[in-house]
C-alpha cells in the first residue's frame, strides 16, 4: 500500500507488522496497514482468516503478539479498550433494555461527565442522523430489530471518536433490512466524516460501503484497493474467487499478450510481466453468448441454463473447463438456452485478468477470534 508520504496528514489507524497468535496458532501473521482519516475501510475475508482479531486488536480487547498499533500518532499498545479513541458495534447490540434509548444513547457521555444540558442535545442531534429522532423515549423492546442496530450506532457515535470500529453489525438482520441499513450506514459515514473499519464476510456488503477494502485469508492481507480494482483486476486466485463469481482457465503465458490454455486455445489478456504457469480469469458477467463479443473465444455446450430476472445464468461446458456466464435480460421474454445447445462464448481482452495460480479458495476454515 502507498505510504500517505511526507506532510500528509497522520493515519486514523496505522498497523505495523502485526502478528497475533493463539497457542500455536497464527491468526493474524505480520499484517501492516494505513487507514487514512474519513475513510470507510472493511476487512473482508472467510471465517479464521483473522479480520475479527485484527479488528479487536485495534480496539484494544486483544494485544498483538508482535508489532504496533497505532491511533493517529499515538501508540496504543497496551492501552485498555477504554484509553483508546475508539468505539465498537458488535452484531449482539447490547442495549440496556430498562432504559429509554435517550439513556442508552447518552450513557457513554454520563460516565464522561458531559453536563446534562450538553448531552440531551447531542443525544437528539444523533438519533436525528440515525433515522430515530422521536423515539428517544421509547425501550428497546418497543423498537424493531434494525432501529435497535441504528440506537448500537448512535450510542457509539455520540462520543465523536477517531475511529469507530463495526464488527459485523448487520449480520443479525433480515436481508432486505440488511441492504437498506447498508446504504444508510454510508450516508451516516460521509455526513459525520468519521473512520469506519469495518469487518465482513459479506463481498457485496463490503463493496457497497467500504472506500477501500482488505481481502484478509490465512492471516494476511492478499490485496488492498478500492472495490472496483479488485473486482476488475484481482491480484490472486483466491480474490478472484471471493469477491464475486469468476472462470479460472489454466494455462501458460506465451508472449506479452496471451495465454495458451491447457485445452489448447490461446487467450489474449495483459499478462502483466508474468510468466510460466498461470490462470486466465473472466468474470461471468463480462461473456457474450455468440461470437464477435471480443478477441477470445471459446467452443461450448450448454449444460444448465436458467431465468432468475435480470440475467439468464448459463453453465458451458468446453474444452478448458466448465464456464458460467450471466447474459443481461435487456429485452422482455428472456431466451433460455437448452441444455445441449452448442454456443460459442466470447469476451474481450481487456476484461481477462491474470493470476498466478488458481489454489486457495477454501472458505471453510473456522473463525479465530
Amino acid at each position: 500500500m502507498a505510504s500517505e508520504g511526507a506532510g500528509a496528514p497522520v493515519a486514523d489507524v496505522r498497523l505495523e507488522h502485526v502478528v497475533k497468535r493463539f497457542d500455536d496458532v497464527v491468526a493474524v501473521d505480520g499484517v501492516s496497514v494505513e487507514i487514512p482519516r474519513g475513510s470507510f475501510f472493511a476487512m473482508l475475508g472467510p471465517s479464521g482468516c483473522g479480520k475479527t482479531t485484527t479488528l479487536r486488536m485495534i480496539g484494544g480487547f486483544e494485544e498483538p503478539t508482535e508489532g504496533r498499533i497505532f491511533l493517529g500518532a499515538e501508540d496504543v499498545v497496551g492501552l485498555p479498550p477504554y484509553r483508546r479513541d475508539v468505539n465498537t458495534v458488535f452484531q449482539s447490540y447490547a442495549l440496556f433494555p430498562h432504559m429509554t434509548i435517550e439513556d442508552n444513547v447518552a450513557f457513554g457521555l454520563e460516565r464522561k461527565g458531559v453536563a446534562r444540558s450538553e448531552r440531551a442535545g447531542r443525544v437528539a442531534e444523533i438519533l436525528e442522523l440515525v433515522g430515530l429522532g422521536g423515539l428517544g423515549k421509547r425501550k428497546p423492546k418497543q423498537l424493531s430489530g434494525g432501529q435497535q442496530q441504528r440506537v448500537a450506532l448512535a450510542r457509539a457515535l455520540v462520543n465523536h471518536p477517531r475511529v469507530l470500529l463495526l464488527d459485523e453489525p448487520l449480520g443479525a438482520l433480515d436481508l432486505k433490512l440488511r441492504k437498506q441499513m447498508q446504504l444508510e450506514l454510508k450516508r451516516i459515514q460521509h455526513e459525520v466524516g468519521l473512520t469506519f473499519v469495518h469487518v465482513t464476510h459479506d463481498q457485496e456488503e463490503a463493496m457497497t460501503m467500504a472506500d477501500r477494502i482488505a481481502v484478509m485469508n490465512g492471516g494476511r492481507i492478499e490485496q488492498l484497493g478500492p472495490p472496483q480494482e479488485l473486482y476488475e483486476r484481482p491480484a490472486t486466485a483466491f480474490v478472484a474467487g471471493f469477491l464475486g463469481a469468476s472462470n479460472l482457465l489454466p494455462g501458460t503465458v506465451e508472449g506479452p499478450g496471451a495465454i495458451r490454455l491447457d485445452s489448447g486455445e490461446l487467450v489474449r489478456a495483459d499478462v502483466n510481466g508474468r510468466t510460466g504457469r498461470v490462470a486466465a480469469g473472466v468474470r461471468p458477467e463480462k461473456i457474450a453468448l455468440g461470437a464477435g463479443g471480443g478477441a477470445n473465444e471459446l467452443a461450448g455446450t450448454v449444460s444448465e441454463s436458467a431465468y432468475i430476472g435480470v440475467a439468464t445464468q448459463v453453465v458451458v461446458r468446453t474444452k478448458a473447463g466448465v464456464m458460467q456466464v450471466f447474459a443481461q435480460n435487456a429485452g422482455t421474454g428472456g431466451h433460455v438456452l437448452a441444455p445441449g445447445s452448442p454456443v460459442t462464448l466470447s469476451w474481450s481482452q481487456d476484461a481477462t485478468f491474470v493470476v498466478d495460480d488458481v489454489g486457495g479458495t477454501d472458505r471453510d476454515e473456522e473463525e479465530v477470534t
